[in-house]
Formats: C-alpha cells, structure tokens, sequence
C-alpha cells in the first residue's frame, strides 16, 4: 500500500498533496471564522493573499541570493522547477503580507492567528504526507520491525510518526471545547507542533547538526515553546489580574 501511495504521488505530484491540504483546511476554516472576528471573505482574502506572498517572495528572494545563475538565465524565476525556491524567505513575506492586509482591515491579530489555525494544522497533514510520498524527510536507520526500506537502508518511518503526530494535534484544536481568550487556539497549535519535532527529530536521518551534535531543528523548536509559554503565561497573568479586578 506504502509503495502504491508512493507510485501515486511521487514528485511532482506530491504537491497535489498540500494543494488538497489548504482546500480542506480552508473550508473547515471557513467554519468556525467569524467565532474569532474574522469573516469568511476576509479569511479567504487573508489565505489567498499570504500564499501569494509565499509564492512569490520565495521565489524572487532565492533569485536574489542565487543571482548569477539567474543573471544568465532570467526566465528560470519563471520556471516549476520547485528547487529553485527559498521556503524560509516564502514563510517570511506570506507572514508580512497576512499582517499588512490584516492591519489594513483591522482584523483582530490574535483573532486571525486563531481563524488561520486549522488551515496550518490540515497542511501540516499534507506537507507529512508529501514527504512519505516523496521520500523526504527520512528517519535514522533501524532494526525495528515497522521500518521501512528507503535509500538503500532499512529507515525509521519518520514521516509516518510525524503524520499520525499531525493528525493528533489537529484533532486536539478542532474538538476541544470552545475558549474565549484570542490566541489561545493558535498558541496551543504551535505548542504543540513545537514539542512533536523536538521529540520526532530525534528519529530523524537528515537532521541538520549544528557544533556538530546538536539537532538544528531542536534547538528551533525549544526556541519556539520559550516564546509561545511566555506569551501563555502572560495570558494567565492578565487574565488572573482582571478576575481579582472583578471579585473587588
């Protein structure tokens, strides 16, 4: 079933993965919007927007930080060539075009962190997915009878850890009880997506090592939960300070 899948979507077709993946997660966002001030043609803006940005920014920036190559050939940033793209620099502008159309219609920030929150989680689902297609993102090798054969080893099934880890957390946002507090949704998703990796990266072949032990991805992710339970705690501070307001 493994190798069918894999038949199916290999590159480039893995990208039909994630393209199913904001369709879903967007029509689920769709639902629950405007519980968080946002209406459903602003998120819809707000979505299409920021992975214009993705887009666009990633492209031109690896341009840019590539440019010989590209000076010889400038047609290529017009190419579907998908390697020819900068993903941190795509994360970085789609977040700056999100908050400046954000700010241009006054949505409430956390509010939309909240409404934007099950579209990431249901692409974290497929971008797991497009690795197992794709062969990316493979695990250490091992001796334990659920690996799976892959370049040439007998691997640690990464992506499927990764993707029943997905899921998991996905299922914890959208069926947990309603909560009142903006940001809450979307912090607790990044949380949570934060501590997989620092776990999952242990079982991780391609791990980038930094001082030549240490995982980078790790060391992001406790970066990532420090921020996130600062801003947690900070709720509770407040939200504390305004119940002792109320009883007085």
């Amino acid at each position: 079933m493994l190798t069918l899948f894999r038949t199916l979507f290999a590159p480039p077709r893995d990208i039909i993965l994630l393209v199913a993946a904001l369709w879903i997660g967007l029509a689920l966002a769709e639902k629950r919007s405007e519980r968080h001030g946002v209406s459903k043609d602003a998120l819809n803006n707000l979505t299409f927007y920021s992975l214009f940005g993705f887009l666009i920014g990633g492209r031109i920036l690896f341009a840019l930080t590539n440019y010989s190559a590209f000076a010889e050939s400038p047609l290529n940033i017009f190419s579907l060539n998908i390697d020819l793209f900068d993903t941190a620099s795509g994360f970085l502008v789609a977040a700056l075009v999100g908050f400046a159309y954000g700010k241009k219609l006054n949505l409430p920030f956390w509010g939309a962190l909240d409404a934007l929150t099950p579209i990431l989680a249901f692409l974290a689902i497929g971008l797991h997915l497009s690795h197992l297609a794709a062969g990316t993102a493979f695990g250490a090798p091992t001796n334990l009878p659920w690996g799976i054969e892959l370049w040439n080893a007998t691997r640690h099934p990464t992506q499927i850890y990764e993707l029943i880890a997905a899921l998991i957390i996905f299922g914890i946002i959208w069926f947990r009880k309603s909560l009142f507090t903006p940001g809450i949704v979307f912090l607790e998703f990044v949380a949570l997506t934060a501590g997989a990796r620092l776990f999952l990266e242990a079982f991780r072949g391609d791990s980038v090592l930094v001082f030549g032990e240490f995982r980078l991805a790790q060391i992001i992710a406790w970066a990532i939960l420090c921020v996130v339970f600062f801003f947690l705690s900070e709720y509770s501070t407040n939200h504390s300070s305004r119940s002792d307001l109320r009883l007085q």
